[in-house]
């Protein structure tokens, strides 16, 4: 399975932006798949995750209400919807793949990662 992200950028506060996640290899139509997301000096953190079956999502408080999570199986991507974004979204995104559902929010049990797109929020 292979990941690969893109939609990254420099944008203002209050800007919106859309990730991208294009899925090659087999399918894991039964797995959950998430972004993550890591800013300078801190660990990462889970961000979202939305089962690929039936579309079911979790969201980390902290974008909740501001970011969205979807996913069109005939194109294989899973997108990230950024509104309202602030300094503080600033950060290297990374999509993940493979875990239980169960497992949604927890970064060591996805098999698969992408290579991480840059999103900046500053003015």
């Amino acid at each position: 399975v292979q990941l690969a992200e893109s939609g990254g950028g420099l944008v203002q506060p209050g800007d919106s932006l859309r990730l991208s996640c294009a899925v090659s290899g087999r399918t894991l139509s039964s797995y959950a798949m998430a972004w993550f997301r890591q800013a300078p000096g801190k660990e990462r953190e889970f961000v979202d995750a939305i089962r690929w079956s039936d579309g079911r999502t979790a969201y980390a408080d902290s974008v909740k209400g501001r970011f969205t999570i979807s996913r069109d199986s005939a194109k294989n991507t899973v997108y990230l919807q950024m509104n309202s974004l602030k300094p503080e979204d600033t950060a290297v995104y990374y999509c993940a793949a493979g875990a239980p559902w169960v497992w949604a929010r927890a970064q060591s049990k996805y098999p698969y990662w992408g290579q991480g797109t840059q999103v900046t929020v500053s003015s």
